[in-house]
């Protein structure tokens, strides 16, 4: 598991972040419903030639949680900013997932932060986006956060299980359920859906260009939340590079084919 010791206050939140390895800068950021957790396999295979960087989200895994909280699209990239110049990091490279994806393009197209190069997947990022659940979620919000336990753990266990195309381990699934679970996980965990809002991303579409460093668009082939065409259309409008297909994989890269993403930065490191 990753070590996330440290905690930084930002935007009136506890945000957790760690860092090991040598070497210049890389950020990896994570999507949702996940953590920075997320890493713990991919980490490990580029703390010898990078310092990465990770952190959890504002209302994710061991960040703070509390009612009333801003956790949107509109606060994260204003969040990973921060992180940013609390870091000393002016173009590290970046490696980013789902939401990560889209928070790391707001803080690019809107905020004006710069990278060494863009490794980004399966990310949030062109409309339309949101599954059925998300949309009756934000119609019901109150009910699902006070549903019973052990309804709540079926529904969230379903959920994180539709992200891979392959079954996920007893291990993955405590994992990424932990966070969300008992008085202050389960609110958390509805809390982020009912903020998932199309417009933090609609306000990008017509700012997309070429970004100005490498960037490499992958995507699962079998991405059931956001389709491979999704990624295909991404590619052309941020980068100079085709999409990659990732085989055998679905919106969950991370479990379904870690060692494609480790290949993927370490091949846009060497070329750097």
């Amino acid at each position: 598991m990753l070590d996330l010791s440290n905690t930084s206050m930002i935007e009136g939140s506890a945000v957790r972040w760690g860092k090991c390895g040598k070497g210049p800068p890389l950020v990896a950021i994570h999507g949702t419903p996940f953590s920075s957790q997320v890493w713990r396999r991919i980490v490990p295979q580029l703390v010898d030639r990078r310092t990465v960087y990770f952190f959890d989200l504002v209302g994710y895994g061991q960040s703070e949680m509390r009612v009333d909280q801003d956790v949107s699209l509109g606060v994260q990239n204003k969040v990973l900013s921060a992180l940013f110049n609390e870091w000393g990091l002016e173009r590290p490279d970046v490696l980013a997932h789902d939401f990560g994806g889209a928070t790391a393009l707001r803080a690019y197209y809107l905020d004006g932060l710069r990278y060494a190069s863009l490794t980004i997947f399966d990310a949030v990022a062109l409309a339309p986006w949101g599954s059925p659940l998300i949309q009756h979620v934000r119609r019901h919000e109150n009910a699902f956060s006070g549903m019973p336990d052990y309804m709540h753990r079926a529904i969230l266990n379903a959920y994180l299980q539709t992200a891979a195309h392959n079954p996920l381990s007893d291990e993955a699934l405590d994992v990424y359920s932990r966070p969300w679970l008992g008085p202050i996980g389960q609110p958390a965990f509805y809390r982020q859906i009912a903020q998932m809002d199309q417009k933090y991303t609609d306000v990008l579409q017509d700012k997309y260009r070429a970004m100005d460093c490498p960037v490499k668009v992958l995507w699962g082939e079998n991405d059931n939340w956001i389709p491979y065409e999704t990624g295909e259309t991404l590619a052309s409008l941020i980068s100079d590079r085709p999409c990659v297909p990732i085989r055998n994989a679905g919106h969950l890269v991370q479990e379904d084919r870690p060692e494609a993403i480790v290949a993927a930065v370490l091949k846009q490191l060497a070329d750097a």
